[in-house]
């Protein structure tokens, strides 16, 4: 039997085995693919489910309406509660994924059949911006070739066990993918229990430090580094406590601030309360006390 052979051999099996396990998100091309991780659980990248109902496809051609059990759009991760029918759990690798390792992705973009194809591991320990601009690390890249719309299904090992999810596309000819380790794992439990991440938002819009810089160099002001604040949404948490257009964030809750993942960790470790920030106005420097409702969202509306 040749390599091709065998290649061969593995795809047949794998959509066999495990192509019950891969469902299509929403019901237009090129919505996305998710996982079966057990009864009644989908797992999916939260970019693919807008709202908290979305139409979930089975390799049968059967359809369910799903409810998003819990997302976070920084980590790029949905779990959706559905009637997964007979469709048996993918279940998880316990080899750790290496350079030139092979691997299989498996997806069924909207609803429109089941994709199989083969690559190898070609790095890891990867990064990229999630839906919100966010870096997320950690991630698996490999030559399987995808089609749009699959994002959120699987990458297997030859045994047919999760190595990752598909996330996003990186140029021609790679993808990247979310490991499938502890971390994703107890994540994936919160999510399903309904522990949806929601750090905090200041309803601001900013400009990244490089910008802000040569924008406070074309008015006149000293350079300085920070994240500058280029609007502020009306009845924010920002807006109440007086944060303006052409602020410039330098430190969030003490540490400085450089860039967009500097402010959203110090966010994060806010979660309810108030988080301090230094701002730099024109050339005064001040603190800010950004205050925040209890469960870390802003208090009335934003």
């Amino acid at each position: 039997m040749t390599i091709f052979d065998e290649v061969q051999a593995s795809i047949a099996r794998l959509a066999e085995n495990a192509g019950s396990s891969v469902a299509g998100i929403g019901q237009r091309w090129g919505a996305g693919s998710g996982i079966v991780l057990g009864q009644g659980q989908v797992l999916t990248n939260a970019h693919n489910v807008r709202g908290s109902q979305v139409t979930v496809t089975f390799a049968d051609g059967r359809t369910a309406e799903g409810t998003v059990a819990g997302h976070d759009f920084d980590g790029d991760l949905a779990v959706i509660q559905a009637d997964t029918g007979q469709a048996a759990a993918l279940p998880w690798a316990t080899a750790v994924p290496a350079i030139g390792m092979p691997v299989f992705a498996l997806a069924n973009p909207g609803g429109r059949g089941l994709r199989v194809t083969f690559g190898t591991v070609s790095g890891i320990d990867r990064s990229f911006r999630g839906p919100r601009g966010l870096r997320i690390t950690g991630s698996l890249e490999h030559t399987a070739p995808l089609l749009p719309g699959s994002s959120g299904g699987p990458v297997l090992d030859a045994a047919g066990q999760l190595l990752g999810i598909n996330t996003n596309r990186l140029g021609e000819g790679f993808y990247l993918a979310i490991p499938a380790d502890e971390t994703l794992r107890r994540r994936v439990d919160a999510l399903a229990r309904g522990e949806s991440v929601r750090p905090p938002q200041l309803g601001i819009m900013i400009t990244p430090s490089r910008v802000a810089r040569r924008m406070r160099r074309a008015v006149g002001l000293p350079d300085a580094e920070g994240l500058l604040i280029r609007d502020v949404a009306e009845d924010s948490p920002a807006a109440r406590a007086d944060l303006t257009r052409g602020d410039l964030i330098t430190a969030a809750a003490g540490p400085p601030v450089r860039s967009a993942e500097d402010l959203a960790g110090a966010l994060r470790a806010a979660a309810a309360g108030t988080i301090e920030l230094t701002v730099i106005r024109g050339t005064d420097e001040r603190s800010i006390q950004v205050r925040f409702s209890q469960d870390g969202q802003p208090e009335g509306p934003a």
